[in-house]
């Protein structure tokens, strides 16, 4: 059984250094990346490819982690974003076998995010982009960003919506009071992260993305970033005069695919069938964060209690079909 991950992360040299260098602008968690992650996140060969196979993996979708380029100014995150979907292309090309590729976004420019999106699917043959949610104080749903999604609809791309860090007055209220160690995690790793990224996919729905552009698919990844968990309640919002064309819950079933993220929990797995279907669920691993040795991620999918088929879906055949429609020229 084939199985392709999804959310598998790589950040080159001159990526950190541009992170250290404007340390003041950046994710505070850019300094607690400690040194065995931090190898790994750099390395495209041996070491990564080995890990792979150890997991039981055969093919790594990679993509920049947080904060990626949404903290730099226009001009500095097109440049970097450009050289890093090129980086991506260059690595695709020299083993497609092994490895596909989520662009990254100046998103601190929306009409050049989208055009570099345009760019990356069209000539470099990336998959789509990896979105760290708020671009400054700008939240996902906010106007500015439609060229973006007018885009990845138009091009049949999917976005992969991913977790970044609290903004500081969050960090302050909820998160602070603890040894440092366990307050960053919490603020992170813990939950703060997936809080941070399920809101931006609910102000997207409740913002009327989907309803200005209706085939958009997104991706979140921990089993729905735990909004999808508490669908059932969130559908008050029905209730909340938001004038939405659809249900808030058929725009988790409609408008997003959701992936694992390394939490290998069968409990999980059935919620998320039993909530939206089989056919919106993707396999990733969270390369380097999550590892799973022993073929530990492979072993998640073969052990599961669901069909064959099933497995199959969720291993690479979704993936697979979602891909083929992406429009190419």
């Amino acid at each position: 059984m084939k199985i392709i991950a999804l959310e598998e992360h790589v950040v080159p040299r001159q990526v950190s250094e541009e992170w250290v260098r404007t340390a003041d602008r950046q994710d505070p968690s850019v300094a607690y990346t400690p040194q065995h992650l931090a190898k790994r996140l750099e390395d495209l060969g041996d070491l990564r490819l080995s890990e792979m196979d150890d997991a039981g993996i055969d093919v790594q979708v990679l993509s920049l982690p947080p904060p990626a380029f949404q903290n730099f100014g226009p001009d500095d995150a097109i440049a970097l974003s450009r050289d890093f979907n090129e980086v991506m292309a260059a690595t695709v090309a020299s083993r497609p076998d092994r490895f596909e590729a989520f662009a990254s976004l100046p998103m601190p420019d929306p009409e050049a995010a989208a055009a570099e999106l345009d760019r990356a699917v069209r000539k470099l043959g990336l998959q789509g982009a990896l979105l760290c949610g708020r671009t400054g104080d700008l939240h996902m749903d906010d106007r500015v960003f439609d060229p973006v999604y007018a885009a990845a609809e138009r091009l049949g791309t999917p976005l992969y919506i991913h977790p970044q860090m609290p903004p500081p007055s969050v960090m302050d209220a909820y998160y602070k009071g603890f040894e440092p160690v366990a307050g960053f995690m919490l603020a992170t790793a813990a939950v703060g992260w997936h809080y941070e990224a399920g809101l931006e996919f609910l102000r997207m729905v409740m913002g009327g993305v989907f309803d200005r552009f209706p085939t958009l698919q997104v991706m979140l990844g921990h089993w729905g970033e735990v909004v999808l968990f508490y669908v059932d309640r969130i559908a008050v919002l029905d209730k909340a005069n938001l004038k939405l064309e659809r249900p808030v819950k058929e725009y988790f079933q409609q408008n997003a695919y959701y992936t694992p993220s390394g939490i290998f929990t069968e409990d999980y797995l059935n919620w998320t069938i039993a909530t939206v279907g089989v056919g919106r669920i993707i396999f990733s691993q969270d390369y380097p964060y999550q590892m799973s040795g022993g073929g530990g991620a492979r072993a998640f999918l073969e052990t599961a209690s669901i069909s064959q088929d099933d497995k199959e879906r969720i291993a690479h055949r979704n993936w697979e079909d979602l891909t083929s429609r992406i429009v190419r020229s």
